[in-house]
């Protein structure tokens, strides 16, 4: 009973450790999560302690090696080796919810608590390990240290195994041929079977007329070599019949050598999309800015050539496949999905996401789209593009912050070029940023020497640039946006107002940069 108290109040003991939680959080992540940032230096790491480990034993056959290359692969290249199998032991469940679990059923059914049944769970649990293809290998890996058997030097072979670990190429090639287990496995028995009968049956002809073939390991032999289509030349047939079973053996080889390719080639083709784009998803990952662009149409076009002059990054996801193809072909970040499915987004962290751009033919698409944004992020700007009027209301209810209607907008621009052609073209060229001219917006950062100035106060003539007006959110960021228009010279500046401004784009560079500069001096200036 003593025992079963202390296990109890260790288990309850771990339960509630924040500290022991996140220490096993980390180590979990260092050793299995792909995403962790620190993963790849460990993988690194590893990898140059199982090349130099294997570098040292191979030249320890021929020659010594100096005492401290002895002491680095002996006891520290084995004993990180040692650590990490014991680490990843640790790290494969966790035992004291069991021990937890059983003893609020023990609590719940007023029955006694079955010590017995725990530990047999545990180690069921920790064997589940063990018995794991890589953890044999870590296990396996260490036997090479042990230089008095030299017989053990042989698992040296096991260190390069464990490359299979930190080796994602490696990886992925084997989880494509786990995927055909089943193809692979018939096949395999396939081989089996037609090697047992030509074996049997070249042993039965050749074994009295053949001095080459003297039991029956022999024909196995020959049939593996024949069938495998290598033929060393070391065991012909004599007869006959041995003839014409190899014949049948060659045929069948080649079939068998198909059969094989083909189902690898399938494989590769399935999982090599899936592969592409999870590439695609973890170097997104990695941007600090994104523009998410759902559905490549014409809009979508335009809109990306210009992230593209302006050195922004995008994701573009659309549910053509041969679009997606032509897009990765021009270098672009693309993936093949439908942006309407929750599974689509769920690598993706909003909020490093500028905005996201619903952009497809069909208003009802926009709508899931716009739907399943909102489900990841309530903040994110979401933009829609609509077709038909009547969907305006159910976009803005779905969660669109901003409607482009492309038809309406034409037809405005084309009544506008009728009555001022002139006007309409300069604007044109503003907007299209031609002869380097353009409209841009310019946010009054918090510490900036813009906040609480006043519009007369700010040299925009100085800066080359022309102030059309201010935006600025009524009631806070949940508020409504609000333009003034060519704001009077007493107007103030807050934080957070947007400035649309016209000018060349080196002169709102410069401006832009001035503000950014006085706010992080501001800040570097109060600490």
């Amino acid at each position: 009973m003593k025992f079963e108290k202390l296990l109890i109040d260790i288990a309850f003991l771990l339960e509630g450790s924040s500290r022991y939680k996140r220490v096993k959080r980390f180590f979990r992540n260092l050793l299995e999560n792909d995403e962790y940032p620190y993963k790849r230096y460990f993988d690194l790491f590893m990898i140059f302690l199982i090349i130099t480990s294997v570098i040292i034993i191979i030249e320890e056959v021929t020659s010594p090696i100096a005492k401290w290359l002895y002491y680095y692969d002996v006891y520290f290249v084995t004993g990180v080796f040692i650590v990490e199998y014991l680490l990843r032991m640790w790290v494969h469940d966790d035992i004291h919810k069991v021990i937890i679990e059983e003893f609020e059923n023990s609590l719940f059914l007023e029955k006694e608590f079955d010590l017995k049944g725990v530990l047999k769970e545990i180690l069921r649990r920790k064997w589940e390990y063990i018995s794991s293809p890589l953890a044999i290998i870590d296990l396996l890996a260490v036997l090479p240290s042990y230089r008095e058997l030299r017989i053990l030097r042989v698992f040296v072979l096991f260190r390069v195994f464990k490359l299979l670990r930190y080796s994602q190429n490696i990886t992925h090639f084997f989880q494509v041929l786990t995927s055909k287990k089943s193809e692979l496995f018939t096949l395999l028995i396939l081989v089996a079977f037609t090697i047992l009968v030509s074996g049997i049956s070249l042993y039965v002809f050749e074994e009295q007329s053949n001095p080459n073939i003297n039991h029956l390991f022999d024909a196995f032999y020959w049939s593996l070599v024949t069938i495998s289509t290598v033929g060393y030349g070391d065991i012909t047939p004599q007869t006959h019949e041995g003839r014409i079973i190899t014949m049948i053996i060659i045929l069948s080889g080649v079939g068998l050598i198909s059969f094989a390719t083909s189902i690898i080639v399938s494989a590769f083709n399935e999982r090599l999309e899936e592969m592409r784009d999870e590439r695609i998803l973890h170097s997104v990952k990695r941007s600090s800015h994104l523009y998410i662009i759902c559905g490549y149409t014409n809009i979508a076009e335009i809109l990306v050539s210009r992230l593209v002059k302006e050195k922004k990054e995008f994701l573009i996801i659309d549910m053509d496949k041969q679009i997606v193809e032509q897009l990765i072909s021009k270098g672009y970040r693309a993936i093949h999905a439908d942006a309407s499915k929750k599974e689509t987004f769920l690598s993706i962290n909003f909020s490093k996401v500028d905005a996201v751009l619903a952009l497809t033919d069909s208003d009802m698409h926009n709508i899931y789209i716009c739907l399943n944004i909102r489900s990841f992020s309530k903040e994110v700007f979401l933009i829609s593009r609509t077709i038909d009027h009547n969907s305006h209301k159910k976009l803005k209810l779905a969660g669109a912050d901003y409607l482009i209607s492309p038809y309406l907008t034409a037809g405005l621009f084309a009544s506008k070029i009728i009555e001022q052609p002139i006007a309409i073209e300069a604007i044109n060229d503003i907007l299209n940023a031609k002869r380097n001219a353009l409209c841009d917006q310019i946010e009054v950062v918090k510490d900036s020497f813009l906040v609480g100035k006043r519009v007369g106060e700010i040299d925009f003539k100085a800066y080359k640039i022309v102030l059309l007006g201010v935006v600025r959110m009524e009631g806070g960021k949940k508020g409504e946006r609000k333009f003034y228009f060519n704001p009077e010279d007493s107007f103030l500046l807050e934080v957070d107002d947007i400035l649309v401004v016209v000018g060349y784009s080196i002169s709102i560079t410069n401006f832009k940069s001035s503000v950014i500069e006085s706010s992080l001096a501001y800040g570097k200036k109060r600490r």
